[in-house]
C-alpha cells in the first residue's frame, strides 16, 4: 500500500470524478408538502419499534429548503459531481398517474444550481422510497410495480434529461429486497423470503428494461446500475469454509451481477434456493418466476457498474445456521460505529475481481465510507477514524486502478450526517456534521482533509 502522506489527487487518472452521494428520503425531509405521496419509508418509520428511537425521515436535513447551501457545501470540498435519487412519491405521489409538477420543479432547483457550481449531477432513480400505494398493491414482489417504475423512470429522464446525462437506475437491491421483504428490518417490514426473491428479479427486470427506455429519453446518457458488494473469504483453508464463502458470494454478489452481463442467475445458488432454503422455511423455496425473454431485458448493456462498498464478509461453515448453513466471523481488528470490519484490501480485491470476471466498461465507487460516534466540542468535530478509512480506500482504489480495474469515479458516503435507515439519527456517515437541533452543518476533520487533498496538485 501507498503511504497516505504521499496520497495525492493527480494521482488518479485525468478526468477521475470526486463526488458524494445522499439519497432523497435521508435528506430531504419536507414529506408533506408540495404535494408529496406518502413513502413506504414514512410508514415503515411511523411504526413504533421499526426503527431507533421512533426516528423519521418526515425533517432529516431540511434540504428540501437548504438545497443550495448543501450545493454550495460541496463546492466548497472541491466535489465536480454529486449523485442523489429522486423521491418517486414527490413526483408521483400515488405511484403512477398524475404528475406532481411541483415535485419536479425541487429537483429542477437542484439541478440548475449544482450546475451553476460546476457540479455533475449523477441521478439515482430508485433509492427504496417506493410510493405506499404501490406496496399495498404488491410492492416489488408484484410484477405490476415493474411498469409502475417504467411510467416513473420515463416522467423522470423526459423532464431532467436535458440536463441530467448520469443515470443510475436502482441502489443496492440486495439490501431493499431482503431487508425489506426477507426480514422485515427494513421497510416495508416483509418477512417472507419467497417474496424477497421474487422481488430480487422484478427489480432486476424493471432495470433493464429502463436502460433503452432512459436512452431513448436522453441523448447521450450514461445508464448504470448500483450494487452493494460485499467480497467474501473463507474463515479457513477448510473446505467446507470455503463452499460456505462461494455461497455467500452466489447470494450477496453473483446474484445481482450474473444477470446483468447476461450469464443468468448462478446455477450454485438457484440450487440452493431447492436444497437448503426449504429446512429454513418449512417448505419449498423455488427459484423465481421467470418469463419469457426476462433475462434476455436484464441483460441489457450498460456504461457502467457503480459499486457501494463498506466492508467484507469471512464465512464460516457452521451446520443449521440458516439460511445458508454460514455464520459470519469477525476478526481481530478495527470497526466502525456499524460494526462493519475496516479491511480496504478486499476493496482491491473487489474491483479486480469484477474488472476480470465481467466486459464491464466502467467501473465507479457510487458509495464508500464510514460512521463513527462523532462528537461536537468547541463547533468542531474530530473524527481521525475516518480520515484514516478514506485514506486507506483511496489507495485501494488505487492498487486496484493499477492493476487494470477501469475505475473512473469515486463518490463518498456522505455529504452530511442524514438519517441513517433503521438506525435513525444514531450513525453518522457525513463528511458535515448535522446538527439536527438547529439543521447546522459543521465541516468534520474528515471533510477538511477531503478539501486539501482535492484542492491538491503535485
Amino acid at each position: 500500500m501507498l503511504g497516505t502522506m504521499g496520497l495525492e489527487r493527480n494521482d488518479f487518472p485525468r478526468g477521475f470524478i470526486w463526488g458524494t452521494a445522499t439519497a432523497s428520503y435521508q435528506i430531504e425531509g419536507a414529506v408533506h408538502e408540495d404535494g408529496r405521496g406518502q413513502s413506504i419509508w414514512d410508514t415503515f418509520s411511523h411504526t413504533p419499534g421499526k426503527t431507533h428511537q421512533n426516528h423519521s425521515g418526515d425533517m432529516a436535513c431540511d434540504h428540501y429548503h437548504r438545497y443550495a447551501e448543501d450545493v454550495r457545501l460541496m463546492a466548497e470540498l472541491g466535489m465536480n459531481a454529486y449523485r442523489f435519487s429522486l423521491a418517486w412519491p414527490r413526483i408521483l405521489p400515488q405511484g403512477r398517474g398524475q404528475v406532481n409538477e411541483k415535485g419536479l420543479g425541487f429537483y429542477d432547483r437542484l439541478v440548475d444550481e449544482l450546475l451553476k457550481k460546476g457540479i455533475t449531477p449523477w441521478v439515482t432513480l430508485y433509492h427504496w422510497d417506493l410510493p405506499q400505494t404501490l406496496q399495498e398493491a404488491g410492492g416489488w414482489p408484484n410484477r405490476a410495480t415493474i411498469e409502475a417504475y417504467l411510467e416513473y423512470a420515463s416522467v423522470a429522464t423526459r423532464h431532467l434529461g436535458d440536463r441530467v446525462k448520469h443515470w443510475i437506475t436502482f441502489n443496492e437491491p440486495w439490501v431493499f429486497c431482503y431487508l425489506g421483504y426477507g426480514n422485515g428490518l427494513h421497510a416495508p417490514g416483509v418477512k417472507e423470503v419467497r417474496k424477497a426473491v421474487q422481488a430480487t428479479h422484478h427489480v432486476l427486470l424493471a432495470h433493464g428494461r429502463a436502460v433503452p427506455l432512459i436512452r431513448a429519453n436522453v441523448p447521450g446518457a450514461k445508464v448504470g446500475l448500483t450494487n452493494n458488494y460485499q467480497p467474501t473469504y473463507p474463515a479457513s483453508q477448510n473446505p467446507q469454509d470455503i463452499a460456505a464463502a462461494r455461497r455467500v458470494d452466489g447470494f450477496f454478489n453473483r446474484w445481482f451481477t450474473d444477470p446483468i452481463y447476461g450469464r443468468g442467475y448462478p446455477e450454485d445458488i438457484l440450487a440452493e434456493f431447492r436444497l437448503n432454503f426449504p429446512r429454513f422455511l418449512q417448505g419449498p423455496l423455488f427459484p423465481p418466476r421467470i418469463q419469457a425473454g426476462d433475462m434476455e431485458s436484464i441483460a441489457a448493456p450498460i456504461d457502467f457498474l457503480g459499486v457501494n462498498f463498506y466492508s467484507r464478509f469471512v464465512a464460516r461453515h457452521k451446520r443449521g445456521a440458516q439460511p445458508l448453513n454460514v455464520e459470519q466471523v469477525k476478526p481481530e481488528g478495527d470497526y466502525t460505529h456499524m460494526g462493519w470490519e475496516v479491511y480496504p484490501q478486499s476493496l482491491t480485491d473487489l474491483l479486480v475481481r469484477l474488472a476480470q470476471d465481467y466486459p464491464v466498461k466502467e467501473l465507479h465507487i457510487t458509495e464508500n465510507g464510514a460512521a463513527y460516534p462523532d462528537v461536537l466540542e468547541n463547533e468542531e468535530i474530530h473524527d481521525p477514524g475516518r480520515t484514516r478509512y478514506y485514506q486507506l480506500h483511496l489507495e485501494a482504489c488505487l492498487q486496484a486502478i493499477r492493476q487494470g480495474a477501469p475505475l473512473k469515479g469515486y463518490f463518498a458516503w456522505s455529504l452530511m450526517d442524514n438519517f441513517e435507515w433503521a438506525e435513525g439519527y444514531d450513525k453518522r456517515f457525513g463528511l458535515y456534521y448535522t446538527d439536527y437541533a438547529t439543521q447546522r452543518r459543521i465541516l468534520k476533520d474528515s471533510g477538511k482533509w477531503w478539501k486539501g487533498f482535492l484542492g491538491r496538485s503535485s
